[in-house]
């Protein structure tokens, strides 16, 4: 006889009443470590040079995390940074984000790379992410995964790098991984 897996939905993620953070992917729920102290610096560093790119050419707007963003009924996930264009504003609402944004950002952990890096790559991609970054502060490294219709492209960016930073949903967004990292 074959076990039934339970399978949990936003209304039972919203029913947990402890201070932990938590994602739902595909109806399994997992818990998420605090952050150590060199992924909330970078995390930090980051939230602030897109908030004043994106502010000083009203772009849209850039959320930090925790924040819930609603994909599916049993996909919920909490991104280390978002950023969501001027034309999908909509898509925030006042308990979450209900859609994809245009850009995520995750910051890999021990903990959490594996997860970010599979799982919920696999969700943003299908739900219409259209970049996402995953940021390695001990290797100080980004990866910009770029998904359009025709496919994905990825570029490797570390300190010291002599070509600039490019991203296709930001553009023209000077970064300079010395001050990231």
């Amino acid at each position: 006889m074959a076990v039934e897996r339970i399978r949990f939905t936003y209304e039972d993620y919203c029913l947990l009443g402890d201070e932990k953070r938590y994602e739902l992917i595909g109806g399994k729920l997992y818990v998420v470590p605090a952050p150590s102290v060199i992924h909330q610096m970078v995390a930090g560093n980051l939230y602030f040079m897109l908030r004043q790119h994106v502010g000083e050419n009203n772009l849209g707007v850039v959320i930090s995390a925790p924040v819930d963003v609603y994909l599916t009924e049993e996909d919920v996930v909490q991104p280390d940074v978002i950023f969501i264009s001027r034309e999908r504003q909509h898509i925030i609402t006042e308990p979450n984000i209900r859609g994809a944004p245009d850009l995520v950002i995750e910051i890999l952990s021990g903990s959490t790379a594996e997860r970010d890096r599979t799982l919920k790559k696999k969700l943003y991609v299908t739900h219409g992410v259209r970049e996402i970054w995953f940021v390695h502060p001990v290797a100080r490294t980004i990866e910009v995964c770029t998904i359009t219709p025709e496919g994905e492209t990825v570029e490797l960016y570390s300190r010291g790098d002599k070509r600039p930073f490019a991203s296709a949903v930001l553009r023209g967004l000077r970064l300079d991984l010395y001050q990231v990292f």
